[in-house]
């Protein structure tokens, strides 16, 4: 059979569904789990996904809140920024989820009533001191509602609202999810704010679940900020396919365009991706547009491989490469000259006497490149690239 670049199923790109979600049983049998205890009143713990960039945290976000719709809750998504409070964000997430129930309610008055508090709840994200043609408007269709969720203290307000909306979700027999992505970015007092609402909501059995994806060092972040996060949260750590796993995510999707690859060439993509979902799909594209006929060789993926590398170059590595300053790059460079381009945490200490600097001295440098989310803590005293493949990356450059 001749390939048909048209009818390549194969789907790079950030937080892009993959046409086969391979290896992620485990994490939608959890979430399913949870659906179903919250939903009959059982005490459940929210969710966090951690793991490197390239896993598919994202892509399993947006399953599960699928999921969470299929079971007739209600779920909005946000994703953090480092540089922004979770207020107005969370906004926008709960009001879709409030528009999710609100087709089930019989009560409209009591839709209306959580929407107006809601939007006083929004309406906190403005400084007090804005004029008011400057402050934030929250779209929300909905006479404001004040005395409750509006008191400024994210803490206090988080938790009233959180219990709004469960009763709401409750009236009709259902539940809210939350997600949220690049938990690793919500401002210290957001988490602290976050831990406590979810403290109180697992208290008191409302059936609201919070869904969180981000960085390794994710964990470390939530209990910094409250030491009862550690037995709050259920922990899933999303790691790279399996060899079966990653076969799956290629073989299928090609069988269903009628064309296969060859035992070599999976042996060969394999090799290149490293089972991780992102470099799975990069080249398994590639492979599909170099090869003339089916089933897709060896020497296709070999063929193919500088074009995916170039790729993976610009949209993948370089984006996050050219946010870096020259001193941060010579640290990166460093941490991948002694990992010999592994995926490997190294001394934060070795850094330093590789660079021929005081660990002091470095500290400014591996704290930015921290805070924009190019490496983290791995564990005390080491550090490591949260891009998998980044200092393979980093060698190859000038």
């Amino acid at each position: 059979m001749a390939m048909d670049p048209v009818r390549n199923p194969f789907a790079p790109g950030a937080g892009q569904r993959p046409p086969e979600l391979a290896g992620r049983d485990r994490e939608l049998d959890a979430f399913d789990v949870v659906l179903e205890r919250v939903s009959r009143g059982r005490p459940e713990r929210s969710l966090v996904l951690t793991g490197l960039r390239g896993v598919g945290k994202t892509v399993l976000l947006g399953e599960l809140r699928s999921m969470a719709l299929r079971h007739g809750w209600g779920a909005g998504k946000v994703e953090a920024r480092p540089d922004a409070g979770l207020r107005r964000p969370l906004s926008a997430a709960l009001h879709r989820a409030v528009r999710d129930l609100a087709v089930r309610h019989r009560a409209p008055d009591r839709v209306e009533h959580v929407l107006g508090v809601l939007k006083a709840f929004a309406l906190r994200a403005a400084p007090s001191d804005s004029k008011l043609r400057d402050r934030w408007q929250p779209g929300i269709d909905a006479p404001t509602v004040t005395g409750r969720a509006d008191s400024g203290d994210m803490e206090i307000d988080l938790v009233e609202l959180f219990a709004e909306v469960a009763e709401l979700a409750k009236d009709v027999g259902a539940g809210v999810a939350v997600l949220i992505d690049e938990m690793q970015d919500i401002q210290p007092d957001d988490v602290s704010a976050l831990c406590a609402a979810c403290h109180e909501l697992s208290q008191s059995r409302a059936p609201l679940v919070v869904v969180g994806a981000g960085l390794p060092h994710l964990p470390s972040v939530l209990s910094a900020s409250k030491s009862y996060s550690e037995r709050l949260f259920r922990y899933l750590r999303i790691d790279r396919l399996n060899r079966d796993e990653a076969d799956r995510a290629l073989t299928v999707p090609a069988a269903d365009e009628d064309a296969k690859f060859d035992t070599d060439a999976l042996d060969e993509l394999y090799r290149r991706s490293g089972g991780y979902p992102y470099f799975v799909q990069a080249y398994g594209k590639a492979a599909w547009d170099a090869a003339p006929t089916s089933p897709i060789t060896a020497e296709d993926v070999r063929h193919a491989a500088p074009e995916a590398d170039a790729e993976l170059a610009v949209g993948f590595f370089g984006s996050r490469y050219e946010r870096a300053t020259p001193g941060e790059r010579e640290y990166l460079r460093a941490m991948a000259e002694l990992a010999g381009g592994r995926d490997e945490p190294v001394g934060t200490a070795t850094v330093a006497e590789h660079l021929a600097r005081k660990p002091s001295s470095l500290s400014p440098a591996r704290d930015s490149l921290m805070k924009k989310g190019l490496v983290f803590s791995a564990q005390r005293g080491h550090i490591a690239f949260t891009v998998p493949h980044f200092g393979r990356y980093l060698l190859t450059q000038d």
